[in-house]
């Protein structure tokens, strides 16, 4: 039998873009935050990248604290960090939680679609590997009509080591880039396959490949890979989606 081709994807970032979480943040404070010089995108970034660190940095001192709580917490911060003297006379809480609302309705990126068409088309099969919600992450592939199987989706819950006596959680559980994320869905593989990462994030995938997987790269979230800090060589790199999928078949054998 020939070895497979398995393809995993980051969702949030990659495959799902965060335009309309930024556009929901211009719409609500957009023309104020302009009369501060900053920039409704530039802060959506900063509050969520902001929210990525705090949220880490608990977890690393085993005070496991969920993603959205942190995100709501450290809103005001990020405006007083953006210039905003006074944030909570600029912004409300009802005007917080709205933005922050924005998140739940991310949309697949332009050529999503047709990478996966492409993919599938070549005898691919197509996995998804999410820190996040499952039931919420494969809310954006059903919202768009693409099909992603239930039993693709892998949500790093999955490889938590449960305390036999307890049947509780071992530690703080298991999050990418951390390699216990990786490792368990190699497994999942048969040796000979094909085993293939991709994502528009390059901590993820440049961690997968350190764990054992070829790497794909896409720049069309961050633009910059900054290579210098990641010290790993990707398999492909492109601008677009389709473009990466065209190429990962093309370097792979038929």
């Amino acid at each position: 039998m020939a070895p497979k081709k398995h393809i995993v994807f980051d969702v949030v970032g990659t495959c799902v873009s965060f335009d309309a979480y930024f556009d929901r943040i211009s719409q609500i404070l957009g023309p104020r935050l302009l009369e501060h010089n900053i920039n409704p995108k530039h802060f959506g970034y900063t509050w969520m990248e902001a929210a990525e660190l705090e949220f880490n940095f608990i977890l690393l001192s085993e005070r496991y604290t969920p993603y959205n709580t942190v995100f709501n917490a450290v809103f005001y911060r990020t405006l007083y960090m953006a210039g905003i003297s006074d944030p909570r006379e600029f912004a409300t809480d009802e005007e917080r939680d709205a933005c922050q609302a924005g998140y739940s309705e991310l949309q697949l990126r332009p050529g999503c679609r047709e990478m996966m068409e492409k993919l599938r088309g070549a005898g691919w099969t197509v996995w998804c590997l999410t820190t996040g919600d499952v039931k919420r992450v494969m809310g954006y592939f059903e919202k768009a009509g693409l099909e992603m199987p239930r039993e693709n989706f892998v949500s790093c819950d999955q490889f938590v080591e449960i305390d036999e006596k307890t049947g509780e959680r071992k530690g703080t559980g298991v999050y990418k880039p951390s390699m216990a994320a990786y490792s368990p869905m190699l497994k999942l593989f048969a040796e000979e396959d094909e085993k293939w990462f991709a994502a528009a994030h390059m901590w993820d995938v440049s961690a997968a490949v350190k764990a054992g997987f070829r790497g794909a790269y896409c720049t069309i979230y961050e633009k910059e890979p900054c290579l210098e800090i990641f010290k790993t060589k990707m398999d492909v790199m492109a601008d677009t989606l389709p473009e990466m999928a065209e190429k990962m078949i093309a370097i792979t054998s038929p």
